[in-house]
């Protein structure tokens, strides 16, 4: 397998990977443009936009092109996160320049038809709906919320029904011109793939792309801040959030370590002391995320009102215990999962597109393998110990909590359990 990686001269980039023994592959355009590029009046648009970029182009229509990509037994599709826009389609060896062709139309040549802008927003409010009854969904995005108020990271990416009610054709060409430069872009392909067949194909379609400046996301800050909805479900969802370290710092590896030991799988503190022990809850879970600038270590547990006190307690005193010293089969069975997770994902050419992609937008290369589970090998007691220390007396704490909430703890008292 081997990582090959081109810049054209309008800075669009081009990574590739060739997995030995496939015959298919994953290709795809992550483009830097997500929620939290967005102004304010803006929130909710680069989702918008990712759901417009299927209804028509000037070749194809919506269902030309579902069917280019499905006549030849592949896939396609789209997501929109906080930092980037993807889209992307799994196809077989031979359909991998189809794919391209189709991928760089849809966001290349969309044409906003009004009469499909108005379809889609019908369906994307429903898609907000949605996420609003879904308890152990919404309650990550108001945790989102609280920990970065008044803040493009901390706005829901489905946008506020309002603003996704406003929008016009002129405001989806607006964010195109503004975000979709070929600087921001990068084309990812892994599996059954020629890395020179793409670069060449590439440049005929990206080459007279002009690029555009941009501004810059505004820097993260994560307040400490608590967010709570009283309403009559059968369960209580609390998260709970604590700032972390950014994708580029090395500590990510130490964070992500940490949290799995403390709720990563069946074997981790709070899965054995709270539900395996206590039966105070079904799901129960902690991981760690990161961002450019930050990062959020996450816990997150459902349990019924009347147990919510006991709960939250529990779960800051295994927090603060991890803190104080994970032990040695703790810490080595932690490292195994996240390598295993890793080893494991790297053999879809889907994970592994998306892994080159996400490398490439953070350091301009692909690091090794070996250096990653290098990095990872590299957390030991000590570096554990000492980020738990950190987090446990100085990190900004958040919290979301929705259901019967009204046995829940406060946030400053859960804080002051903590540092205690």
């Amino acid at each position: 397998m081997t990582v090959q990686i081109h810049r054209l001269p309008n800075g669009l980039r081009i990574v590739t990977e060739r997995m030995a023994g496939l015959k298919s592959a994953s290709l795809g355009l992550w483009v830097n443009a997500g929620g939290r590029h967005e102004r304010l009046e803006q929130n909710g648009i680069a989702h918008f936009l990712e759901h417009m970029a299927f209804k028509g182009t000037k070749r194809r229509s919506s269902l030309a092109i579902a069917e280019a990509i499905e006549d030849v037994g592949g896939y396609i599709n789209a997501y929109t996160s906080r930092e980037m826009t993807a889209y992307y389609a799994r196809v077989l060896e031979e359909d991998v320049l189809l794919a391209l062709d189709v991928i760089s139309d849809i966001v290349l040549n969309p044409v906003f038809d009004p009469a499909e802008i108005e379809i889609e927003r019908g369906v994307i409010l429903q898609e907000i709906g949605q996420a609003l009854d879904t308890p152990d969904d919404i309650v990550f995005d108001w945790l989102q919320e609280a920990a970065f108020p008044d803040q493009a990271l901390g706005r829901m990416i489905l946008g506020e029904a309002e603003r996704v009610e406003s929008f016009s054709r002129e405001d989806l060409f607006g964010f195109v011109q503004e975000r979709y430069g070929p600087g921001q872009m990068i084309l990812s392909a892994a599996g059954a793939v020629d890395h020179d067949e793409i670069v060449r194909a590439a440049e005929v379609i990206f080459g007279g792309l002009k690029p555009v400046s941009f501004a810059m996301p505004e820097p993260a800050r994560f307040v400490t801040g608590e967010k709570r909805q009283d309403k009559a479900l059968e369960q209580v969802h609390m998260a709970l959030a604590l700032e972390g370290p950014s994708y580029r710092d090395a500590e990510i590896y130490t964070a992500q370590v940490f949290a799995t030991a403390l709720g990563g799988g069946m074997s981790s503190r709070l899965f054995q002391e709270i539900r395996e022990k206590r039966g105070l809850c079904y799901s129960i879970f902690a991981q760690a995320s990161a961002y450019a600038d930050t990062g959020v270590t996450t816990i997150y547990a459902g349990t019924s009102g009347a147990d919510l006190g006991e709960l939250a307690t529990l779960t800051i005193e295994e927090l603060r215990k991890a803190a104080d010293g994970l032990r040695p089969d703790e810490v080595a069975r932690a490292r195994a999962q996240m390598k295993a997770g890793l080893l494991m994902g790297l053999e879809s050419p889907s994970s592994r597109a998306e892994r080159l992609a996400r490398l490439v937008s953070i350091w301009d290369r692909v690091p090794d393998l070996e250096e990653t589970v290098a990095m990872i090998d590299g957390v030991d007691a000590a570096k554990l110990r000492s980020y738990g220390e950190k987090i446990v007396a100085r990190s900004p704490a958040a919290m979301a909590l929705y259901g019967p909430v009204s046995g829940a703890p406060a946030l400053e008292e859960l804080r002051a359990r903590l540092a205690a």
